[in-house]
């Protein structure tokens, strides 16, 4: 019998622009943390934060592309030090592959964002919760939050498994540690792709269990 309190935390993060001309950036990569509570870092970062305040820092939350990098080394030691529990899945776009009925935010967001949710889902045992709670940060395209929420509830509904029962919440990641971390873990994927660069993403790495380049043999462009 599941127990009312079993419940399955998705966080997500997205990196890369909505700008699909050749100015914006090559990828959009969207990460997932998957974890079940109690998450045992919550009062590690609440040290942090409050341990720089007292060292002179004006530090309202964390995020790793703003953040200093003796900051960033020092959330990335607490987020090392917790991997174990957490799941890290990536959906990889190069952006320049994506068909031109896709290249609208209304439909390439939601669409991508299912694709990431699906593959979790389908790898956990979703009888052995009550629900599945996915938070992501605030809706990013001004101006049409609605149109899009609308639009990402309609797609998980046609590509999540019939099983899931789930909700879907935008909170401010500056209220949430969770949505932190998957800031951070996105921005290392990210930096791997975007730039080779590993010295974020190996510290990491155990956690991660997929990075699907969505597109890998497509041969679509829109320049």
């Amino acid at each position: 019998m599941v127990k009312p309190s079993s419940f399955l935390y998705i966080f997500l993060d997205e990196a890369g622009d909505f700008d699909f001309s050749p100015s914006g950036s090559k990828y959009f990569i969207l990460s997932s943390v998957t974890r079940e509570r109690p998450f045992g870092d919550y009062s590690e970062f609440i040290n942090l934060k409050y341990r720089l305040v007292e060292q002179g820092m004006d530090i309202e939350y964390f995020h790793a592309s703003e953040d200093r990098q003796a900051v960033r080394d020092q959330v990335f030691d607490i987020i090392k030090r917790n991997l174990g529990g957490m799941r890290i899945d990536a959906v990889v776009i190069e952006k320049r592959k994506t068909g031109p009925a896709l290249c609208e935010e209304m439909r390439f967001y939601p669409r991508m964002l299912g694709y990431l949710l699906r593959y979790v889902l389908e790898r956990h045992s979703l009888d052995q919760y009550g629900e599945v709670i996915v938070f992501t940060d605030r809706i990013p395209v001004k101006g049409k939050r609605n149109a899009v929420e609308k639009a990402i509830k309609t797609t998980l509904s046609s590509m999540l498994p019939k099983t899931a029962r789930y909700r879907l919440l935008h909170h401010d990641s500056k209220s949430n540690f969770q949505l932190q971390i998957a800031d951070y873990c996105n921005w290392a994927i990210y930096r791997k792709w975007s730039r080779n660069d590993l010295r974020s993403y190996d510290l990491i790495k155990p956690a991660v269990r997929s990075e699907f380049d969505i597109f890998r043999t497509g041969t679509t462009f829109y320049y």
